[in-house]
């Protein structure tokens, strides 16, 4: 393909993004560039000695077509196609070790709206992040692509349904100590394939709330990180005898979590009682966490035998620290949880469920352990709407040139968090979209304003022009 006709801006920091349906105008991801990424990746996997590639889609209504033309491009390529069907993404993760592939594709748009859709990837035990990602792009583009991807010998398609060894696999490691009555709201996104059987088969009573499988996502957005989306669920709680609520987003790699009393866990809370539970039977574990996560994390860890370690935002990015370092835990604030203890190390909402009702089934108060976790004064994710690239010049020119009176410390790791006696606040780059993340925590009001105050001054010093919503 020639950069006329592929898209530089489906290929994101984490993944492959597009829109495919609608206006042909605003059409990124075409089935030609699916097929051109499929045959890109055969051509990495063959240089690596990878022989097969496993593959699955979510439940988007433009999936058939584009693991047609994934498929297509692998095996033209000379490398095999292992096809496990429409599935979770952490189903896709988990049969990559079954198989002993260590590599798989992923076709799902997440929480993205329906019009959308991409691909996860991992090759050799890796995902793919950042300029491996990119160079993808520079491999299609480059003159002679179409020879070097060709092979003498096609490559074949195998159906290798492995749902089922998924789920024995669950069970056979997560035990409840009492049966439980849950609600589970999947979205219409793919986890409603498999959540239902696997939280009754742990032995829960299980109230299902849109778990049938429909990419037009009909009921509410598949996306556990926006209040918004768990009224639904929080209703559930508070009309029924449900002790506790999961929400997954579209692709069931991200756990939301929601109390009988309608309160919100966010992940970062939800973290400190994985830790707790990993750090009992590893102690002196490195648990890692994103730079969003709140403050009241680190003094947990350590407070129960473990070490903290902050570290970039982005699903890929910690699960390649983990990979570095061989945490038995990692998570970040939009919800992606990863088990290196007892399991793969890759985020997986149904599991992290699963290991969430393991902790609680120990108790005769499910809502009242979560609740009682360490909480602070914190404002959602707010967006600075910024021109393509500013954002990232923004936040370099803080980085460089702002002063925090009155700051214990200034992390620069993955933009700037500012840490303060009594709060802190953060200014990230999204490497998916131009904005400028900002996210604040404190003890009070007043501190919360205070950080908010510090932080709009430096913003207005190195980017007059931005209208900052805080």
């Amino acid at each position: 393909m020639s950069p006329n006709t592929l898209s530089a801006s489906i290929f994101k920091a984490y993944d492959i993004r597009g829109i495919v349906d609608g206006d042909p105008a605003r059409v990124t991801l075409t089935d030609e560039a699916v097929r051109s990424i499929g045959a890109a990746l055969a051509v990495r996997a063959r240089e690596a000695g990878i022989a097969a590639i496993v593959v699955g889609r979510d439940g988007r209504l433009s999936g058939p077509r584009l693991i047609a033309a994934l498929t297509d491009g692998i095996t033209s390529a000379g490398v095999d196609a292992i096809d496990v069907g429409m599935v979770p993404t952490p189903v896709v993760y988990y049969a990559t070790a079954l198989t002993g592939t260590g590599s798989g594709v992923a076709v799902t748009g997440s929480h993205n709206p329906p019009e959308y859709n991409g691909l996860k990837m991992m090759l050799g035990g890796a995902t793919l992040h950042g300029d491996s990602i990119r160079a993808l792009y520079d491999a299609i583009v480059a003159p002679g692509f179409a020879q070097r991807a060709a092979a003498a010998t096609r490559g074949k398609v195998v159906s290798r349904p492995v749902s089922d060894e998924y789920l024995a696999r669950i069970l056979g490691d997560v035990k409840l100590a009492r049966p439980m009555k849950i609600a589970i709201d999947c979205g219409n996104g793919v986890a409603g394939a498999l959540a239902p059987t696997l939280y009754r088969s742990l032995g829960c009573e299980v109230v299902e709330l849109f778990t049938e499988v429909d990419g037009t996502f009909p009921n509410h957005h598949p996306d556990p990180a926006h209040p918004e989306n768990l009224e639904d669920l929080v209703r559930c709680l508070r009309e029924t005898d449900c002790e506790i609520g999961l929400a997954f987003d579209g692709d069931g790699d991200r756990l939301g979590v929601v109390t009988k009393r309608g309160e919100i866990i966010w992940p970062d809370r939800q973290l400190m009682l994985y830790a707790q539970d990993v750090l009992a039977h590893r102690p002196g574990g490195q648990i890692i966490y994103d730079v969003k996560c709140t403050r009241n994390l680190a003094p947990w860890i350590r407070k129960h035998g473990g070490e903290p370690l902050m570290w970039r935002t982005g699903h890929s990015l910690i699960k390649a620290k983990l990979k570095e370092t061989g945490a038995p835990l990692a998570g970040e604030m939009s919800g992606h949880v990863f088990f290196n203890d007892r399991w793969y190390g890759f985020d997986d909402g149904l599991y992290t469920g699963a290991r969430l009702l393991e902790i609680l089934a120990r108790t005769a108060d499910p809502s009242a352990v979560l609740e009682a976790l360490p909480d602070a004064s914190a404002t959602p994710e707010i967006q600075i709407r910024t021109a393509e690239g500013e954002n990232f010049r923004l936040v370099e020119a803080l980085q460089k040139t702002a002063k925090f009176e009155g700051a214990t410390e200034v992390i620069t790791i993955d933009g700037v968090r500012v840490e303060y006696p009594d709060g802190f606040g953060l200014a990230r780059a999204s490497n998916t979209t131009p904005v400028v993340v900002t996210r604040f925590e404190a003890d009070s009001p007043e501190a919360l304003a205070r950080i908010q105050a510090a932080f709009r001054s430096a913003i207005r010093a190195v980017a007059p022009q931005a209208t900052i919503p805080f």
